[in-house]
């Protein structure tokens, strides 16, 4: 679909220097994992990213460690979930994480061992709107404060 058509819900990023960015992140991306979507964009009328999916990267790969504020998320696999606690905290960001689990003990270590500002449980993830929610953040990301609510841990 063209960018300016009536079924496109995926807005412009901000400018051309956030374009070029995270459109050098995509590339980088393809050298350090799997494209599974997207990996283009079109800056001829606006910004407009195509949502982008890696898999198979290193928890340690650039996409994994870097915060790249666009439409591009990264996957690593892990085999259990200390592993995957040990993945999410091995980061200088710390903005939002979520965990979907029917297995209560482990939304109990979340609560605990996950260092992000924002942490949700089976649901969206960063469902925050600016001016209405509160919204901090962890370690490199946002206010480096945990945002207050009952929604809010």
């Amino acid at each position: 679909a063209k960018p300016d058509s009536a079924d496109v819900y995926m807005g412009p990023v901000i400018d051309q220097g956030s374009y070029d960015k995270i459109m050098s992140y995509i590339e980088i991306g393809k050298e350090e994992g799997r494209l599974v979507s997207g990996g283009t964009g079109d800056d001829s009328k606006g910004y407009f990213i195509k949502p982008t999916i890696f898999a198979d990267l290193d928890p340690k790969a650039r996409l994994m460690q870097e915060e790249i504020c666009g439409p591009v998320v990264a996957f690593s696999k892990v085999s259990n979930f200390d592993e995957a606690l040990e993945v999410a905290n091995n980061t200088e960001y710390g903005l939002t994480g979520a965990v979907i689990t029917n297995n209560r003990k482990h939304i109990e270590r979340a609560k605990q061992e996950f260092h992000v500002g924002n942490l949700y449980f089976n649901r969206n993830c960063t469902g925050a709107i600016v001016g209405y929610h509160p919204f901090g953040g962890f370690k490199m990301s946002g206010t480096d404060s945990k945002a207050g609510g009952p929604d809010y841990l």
